[in-house]
């Protein structure tokens, strides 16, 4: 195997690792000067917890960024190495391991909804369209965030298979399964009636 043909996965890996990795709640909080996100609440960097915050402006923002880079950690890698179709579910994989396992923050990083999400937006937008409504009815209907996540990611490779695309289908299965391991603490809240909802006193982030 020479270097031409490492080029492809290990510039895909890299490229999506590092824009994964990119914790914007972190960031946003920070720079808005509501402390650092990691010392509020469950102390996770996604929206939930920005919300905890009580700036619903910065929870929206993150949420739509780290969709963002789950997305264009897929569309960087089609532009950087283009004809090579074979690369995105390792962009794929590694934006969402880089959100969930950032090496800025030593490896606690997210639980990796927002950016599967936008994963999805950018392998097929008719599951990601489907997923989404799944993910905001639940939320709705229940205001537990981890529920929403955790549906949202299993409508995927069922919208997937539905569609015929059962290569996709095994994949967004497998990253399903990352998104609920995730949410195995939310889990447990949930069997024990712990679980707290969005909007209220605690919340524990999704």
């Amino acid at each position: 195997m020479n270097f031409d043909t490492l080029a492809g996965p290990v510039g895909a890996l890299l490229l999506g690792y590092l824009l994964g990795s990119i914790p914007f709640g972190v960031l946003l909080t920070r720079s808005a000067g509501a402390g650092d996100l990691r010392n509020i609440g469950s102390g996770n960097i996604g929206a939930t917890n920005v919300l905890r915050t009580g700036r619903k402006g910065l929870a929206a923002l993150t949420l739509l960024l780290d969709a963002a880079k789950g997305a264009a950690a897929i569309l960087l890698v089609r532009l950087v190495f283009p004809g090579e179709p074979q690369l995105d579910p390792l962009a794929a994989l590694a934006a969402l391991l880089g959100h969930l396992y950032p090496v800025w923050l030593r490896f606690r990083g997210g639980k990796g909804v927002a950016t599967f999400l936008g994963i999805l937006a950018a392998l097929s937008w008719p599951v990601a369209l489907a997923s989404g409504l799944v993910w905001l009815l639940v939320l709705a209907l229940t205001r537990y965030s981890s529920v929403a996540g955790i549906l949202m990611g299993f409508t995927a490779p069922v919208a997937a298979a539905i569609l015929g695309n059962f290569a996709l289908a095994l994949l967004f299965l497998g990253f399903a399964l990352i998104v609920v391991w995730k949410h195995r603490e939310n889990l447990d809240r949930l069997m024990t009636g712990s679980e707290p909802k969005v909007g209220s006193a605690r919340s524990a982030d999704a």
